[in-house]
């Protein structure tokens, strides 16, 4: 309550005699200054009725007595739940945190319970999530999304191209360069449902990333009016773009874009990159935006030195572990679909991670024990929608997920229980033989009871994934018995085992490609390993003696068969694939078929390219180059398979080191 001032106190002070007034009437005085003289900030003397300086300068003299102190009050502790809830109020009063129309969730693994706890916690809204594990952040009091996104640029103007962004974005400005608008780039509405179509079709039954439904409907609006795209749908939109046209036979491109598919393929990948970089994609916490990176480097994991490859998809796992995706959505108080849309993720990226790893000689990077994300359920994309509240029921026979689940039922035997984590330097290793049969035989019998048995052979995917999976346990079964034959110490009858089980694999990708059905899937199969399979046979095809001419003759049409649906294996540009060519070469010299009257044209090519390297790179400077390459050491055979070491020019136990153990098995098991 205000106190009016009053021009006379009515309780004055006792009153001092002025010294050298010789006049013995007591002058009053107050004990404060008079309000003019504070606000003239003069002396005042402080008499009664008024001061000296009021007096002389003929002012009105005021006196006010001053507010008493206030009683200090001790602030109660608040812990951090209190905190949030008050500062979220303040914000929202302020008009700086959305209301209950579009509000911003704060969710935890657990209630709160004091300033001090250490559980992680999952910041989100507005489409973006950050997950918090460091105490530090934890300790220090609530934090907002939006405070620790670093989004700050969200909404300053495009720069123009050529800008130098290696200041503030180093890798996103050593990857493109600066803000670059994209407007120009997107396809007509035509074409780009074309795309949308073809990546539903070919892509998305192999990845399920994305929800369909949802992101149909973006796709329609924007596809309209490209300028009214945000910069995280942009760059799923030419993800996905990219991505479809990757599917896609350069005589389909012709047929319905009218453009080369290395056109178009530049065309998107480029698109791809600077949205990436327009977006900020080292700070993003979107989901959008991880979404797109993530397809963007399963698009390009074969045409990548797998090195720089590695190192693109650290970026993905720290992007990941940034969002929280490492741990499971439901523990952290996510709604359903959110749940599933990031288990989808992080179960694409987890493959797609070890694969990296493991062609690049580094080794796992993500540790089996520092996640405990669930896979995703086994339901349709119609039972998930945003904003659902119950948990959708799961199918007990095959959904749209099959591929992706059994994908994952092999990724978990891996990187849970197939291998070891050693001590020192996060390095793996595989558990012994034994074991390992019983684990691929227990997973087989898994995926069986789980998902083959309700699989329909007339629908494609299913096809796919019947023999994915056949073909993906057979190769772990061989890479795991294939030591004796590496080191030449094998009998006949085993060799023909061995043979026997790398024929059900080449027969197997025989058959997905002669199925015309799976045209749209061939981008997928080519990309699975099957250089042990391929090598064990040839290399048994090189021992006279060991077919009859029937067989060998069938095993020579099965290798033709597999040279033309894989043209790549021509190309000769990776160390395996030169070890390969050279054991072709050899295993023909030593036992061609029967019928051999002219020479097949993978042959040929081999032998030319064969002689054109030893014309141009001596032999030792080559097997350096290709070792070097794969990062693994050479050791030496002591007795030639073929006979002299001059006539075979191929070193099996050396050259087949080119493949390590931990490499076969991670990619068959986690990137078929």
């Amino acid at each position: 309550m205000r106190i009016r001032p009053v021009a006379i106190a009515p309780t004055p002070n006792r009153t001092p005699v002025e010294p050298g007034n010789g006049d013995s009437e007591a002058i009053r005085t107050m004990p404060y200054t008079c309000q003019q003289c504070v606000r003239r900030k003069v002396k005042c003397d402080k008499r009664l009725p008024s001061c000296s300086s009021c007096g002389k300068g003929e002012f009105e003299c005021i006196y006010q007595a001053p507010n008493p102190p206030r009683k200090r009050k001790r602030k109660r502790n608040e812990d951090v739940h209190e905190r949030l809830v008050r500062y979220e109020r303040i914000l929202q009063e302020s008009g700086l945190l959305p209301t209950d129309d579009g509000q911003q969730t704060h969710q935890s693994t657990q209630e709160p319970v004091s300033p001090t706890r250490r559980t992680g916690e999952l910041l989100s809204g507005d489409g973006k999530s950050r997950y918090i594990g460091s105490s530090l952040w934890l300790n220090t009091g609530p934090v907002d999304v939006h405070e620790i996104s670093e989004d700050e640029d969200e909404d300053q103007p495009v720069q123009p191209a050529r800008t130098n962004s290696f200041t503030t974005d180093p890798i996103s400005g050593a990857l493109l360069g600066g803000s670059q608008t994209l407007v120009h780039y997107h396809p007509s509405h035509k074409d780009a449902m074309k795309l949308w179509m073809a990546h539903v079709e070919n892509v998305e039954p192999i990845c399920k990333i994305l929800h369909i439904p949802t992101t149909a409907k973006m796709v329609e609006t924007v596809s309209q009016k490209p300028s009214t795209a945000s910069k995280a749908d942009e760059c799923l939109l030419f993800a996905i773009y990219h991505f479809a046209v990757f599917s896609m036979s350069d005589e389909d491109c012709m047929l319905g874009f009218k453009q080369p598919r290395n056109e178009l393929m530049s065309k998107y990948q480029h698109a791809v990159r600077q949205a990436l970089v327009n977006a900020s994609w080292l700070r993003t916490t979107e989901m959008p935006v991880i979404q797109a990176y993530v397809l963007f480097l399963i698009s390009i994991r074969t045409q990548t030195d797998p090195h720089l490859f590695w190192m693109l998809t650290g970026i993905a796992v720290r992007i990941a572990q940034r969002m929280g995706l490492h741990r499971d959505g439901e523990g952290l108080g996510l709604s359903p679909f959110d749940v599933q849309m990031r288990r989808r993720l992080f179960w694409q990226l987890l493959p797609l991670d070890g694969y990296a790893g493991q062609v690049s000689g580094t080794g796992i990077s993500i540790s089996p024990n520092s996640w405990d994300t669930k896979p995703p359920l086994n339901i349709n994309d119609a039972q998930i929608y945003p904003g659902m509240t119950h948990q959708p029921e799961e199918l007990n026979g095959a959904s749209e997920m099959i591929y992706c689940l059994t994908k994952a039922e092999l990724s978990n035997l891996y990187t849970r229980t197939g291998v070891e984590t050693k001590d020192t330097g996060g390095t793996i290793q595989l558990k012994a033989s034994g074991e390992l049969e019983t684990l691929i035989n227990e997973v087989e019998s898994t995926i069986e009871t789980k998902y083959l048995r309700y699989c329909d052979i007339i629908n494609p995917l299913h096809f796919l994934v019947l023999g994915s999976v056949r073909s993906a346990t057979n190769a772990v079964r061989l890479r795991n018995r294939i030591s004796p034959l590496m080191n030449n110490t094998i009998g006949d009858p085993e060799r023909k085992q061995l043979c026997d089980l790398a024929l059900k694999i080449l027969d197997t990708d025989c058959t997905l490609y002669d199925n015309p059905q799976l045209r749209r899937f061939r981008w997928k199969i080519k990309a699975v390993f099957l250089w042990d399979a391929l090598t064990c046979v040839l290399t048994s095809l090189a021992k006279v003696g060991l077919f009859t001419l029937m067989e060998r003759n069938s095993i020579w049409s099965k290798t033709a068969d597999v040279y033309s649906n894989h043209p790549e294996f021509l190309d000769a540009k990776k160390a395996f694939q030169a070890a390969v060519g050279k054991l072709t070469l050899k295993a023909w010299a030593s036992n061609p078929p029967s019928d051999a009257t002219l020479e097949p044209d993978f042959i040929t090519t081999l032998r030319s390219q064969r002689k054109s390297k030893a014309t141009s790179t001596p032999d030792k400077t080559k097997n350096a180059t290709l070792h070097k390459e794969c990062g693994t050491s050479v050791s030496s055979l002591n007795n030639s398979l073929f006979g002299s070491p001059d006539d075979a020019d191929f070193d099996l136990a050396g050259d087949f080191s080119l493949f390590p153990a931990e490499w076969l098995f991670e990619d068959q098991l986690m990137g078929f």
